[in-house]
């Protein structure tokens, strides 16, 4: 089975937080920007690249929060998030092909459909608490 490394980066700002509205049609809705590990950096080197592509911010003083991990039956690969977040950035937003980049509150978040597992992200960010 392969293994993908990905990476998620949440940004703070008061008591907003940066999200994506995706439009890919695999996996649209909001989740956090990031994307994949690539083979010639480290994971941290990938959060602020990927962060640049996908805002146009750079993001300093990354803090890790943990991982999230999910098997791709389609795919048959298991993929592993590792999971950042920043309140120390410079730059102008701007959205990407990937999505429109949206700075909202906890309770606005409730206004768009999530993707899938966002809601078990947001627990790993200690946003939300978990659904029994």
């Amino acid at each position: 089975m392969k293994t993908i490394l990905t990476n998620m980066c949440l940004l703070i700002d008061g008591d907003r937080y940066l999200v994506q509205n995706r439009v890919s049609a695999k996996w649209p809705g909001l989740t956090l920007p990031g994307g994949h590990v690539e083979a010639n950096e480290t994971v941290l080197e990938s959060v602020q690249r990927e962060m640049k592509e996908e805002t146009n911010l750079d993001v300093r003083n990354l803090e890790f929060v943990g991982f999230y991990e999910w098997f791709n039956p389609l795919l048959e690969t298991r993929e592993i998030a590792f999971l950042y977040r920043s309140s120390t950035f410079e730059g102008t937003l701007q959205s990407s092909k990937e999505g429109l980049m949206l700075w909202l509150t906890k309770e606005e978040f409730y206004q768009y459909p999530w993707s899938i597992d966002f809601d078990q992200i947001l627990v790993r960010y200690g946003i939300v608490t978990p659904r029994v």
